[in-house]
């Protein structure tokens, strides 16, 4: 692993659930860690969906393995980076060495 090559940082969110004031329950999103990551095999796709141009960022995150990273699923969890959401795919743990972790993300659609 390159570790020169960690030089963007990503903020990994973790989805949780608020009460208000009334007692209503709501899921939002809370930051829960920050690192330094690799952003590799970017691809970006446009697809026409009901007469809307729809894009399709796809990326794989890389990061170095630690406690917070080794417990992110890709059910609760999803990453922030250069301000724009992307929900997690899928997670490779690189056979398992404790060496680093990828996530396969995609941009989340607003």
């Amino acid at each position: 692993m390159d570790i020169a090559a960690m030089n963007v940082r990503v903020t990994i969110q973790k989805n949780t659930v608020v009460t208000d004031k009334y007692g209503n329950h709501k899921n939002t999103w809370a930051d829960h860690f920050s690192c330094y990551a690799t952003i590799s095999g970017e691809t970006g796709q446009e697809q026409a969906v009901v007469g809307e141009t729809v894009e399709h960022t796809d990326m794989n995150v890389t990061v170095r393995y630690c406690n917070e990273t080794a417990a992110v699923t890709s059910t609760g969890f999803r990453l922030l980076f250069r301000n724009e959401a992307y929900d997690i795919l899928g997670i490779d743990h690189l056979n398992f060495k404790k060496h680093g972790i990828k996530f396969r993300c995609r941009k989340v659609r607003k």
